[in-house]
């Protein structure tokens, strides 16, 4: 892992003096995979019906088969302690490929995976209604931890795959390119385009433009480190990297 010297940028706008605030009263907590009634699949349930894009089912929850895999990882985000927002993602890797991403787009990542490149595949992003109205912000709270696991697990590229009326986020925000035209994707209604980052090349930028984004050492192996004990509840380190550091390893 290389390391990449990264200006400080003065005076912090007010959007990010706003998300620094926020993440005082935010906590991150992994879903442990024996869980299978956390109340992070009740909210997918919730969010996804809400616009009908599922069917009803008895359970009130959703998970699928992507949950289970060993390179999957998810989490929900608190806000003064209660759920408002979720975000799983899974590691690729050339030895182990599965993934949502993958399974629609296989054709399109299989080159890239088979040069040795690695890659992350954040899905199932879904976040409380009433939530989403008071947070305009949410969507950088809940990607924050994409944004560190790229980071963590040194990839190469993060997927981005999105209904067509949200890539201009993705464009805007992380520099995202097009992969592949829109398809249809397991279990939802509406079509899917495939939008990915190069990380080595937007990382930089992309810490100066949101240094919330911005995380410890530390963090980062609460999040996505291997643990024997209870899954942790981690609070954000934002503040404490932006203050500290001006140093950061990149991917290499």
């Amino acid at each position: 892992m290389s390391v990449v010297f990264i200006p400080e940028t003065g005076a912090l706008s007010n959007f990010s003096t706003t998300l620094f605030d926020l993440m005082d009263r935010i906590e991150y907590r992994r879903v442990s995979v024996d869980d299978q009634l956390d109340p992070v699949y009740r909210l997918r349930y919730e969010a996804y019906r809400r616009e009908e894009f599922i069917p009803i089912n008895a359970e009130q929850i959703v998970r699928d088969e992507f949950d289970d895999l060993p390179n999957s990882y998810c989490y929900g985000i608190y806000i003064d302690k209660k759920l408002v927002s979720s975000l799983r993602f899974h590691h690729l890797t050339p030895a182990f490929r599965e993934s949502p991403s993958h399974s629609v787009f296989g054709d399109v990542l299989d080159p890239l995976l088979d040069q040795g490149f690695t890659m992350l595949d954040p899905g199932r992003f879904t976040a409380d209604y009433e939530a989403s109205l008071a947070f305009p912000a949410l969507p950088f709270l809940t990607l924050r931890i994409a944004t560190m696991a790229v980071w963590h697990f040194s990839v190469k590229y993060c997927l981005n795959s999105v209904r067509p009326e949200h890539a201009a986020f993705y464009r805007r925000v992380f520099r995202s390119t097009q992969f592949s035209a829109a398809r249809y994707y397991h279990g939802l209604s509406f079509p899917m385009v495939l939008y990915a980052c190069d990380i080595p090349v937007i990382y930089p930028d992309l810490l100066r433009r949101y240094p919330f984004f911005r995380s410890t050492a530390d963090e980062r192996e609460l999040l996505f480190g291997d643990h024997d004990a209870a899954v942790p509840v981690v609070r954000p380190s934002a503040r404490l990297a932006q203050r500290l550091s001006a140093f950061q390893p990149m991917p290499a």
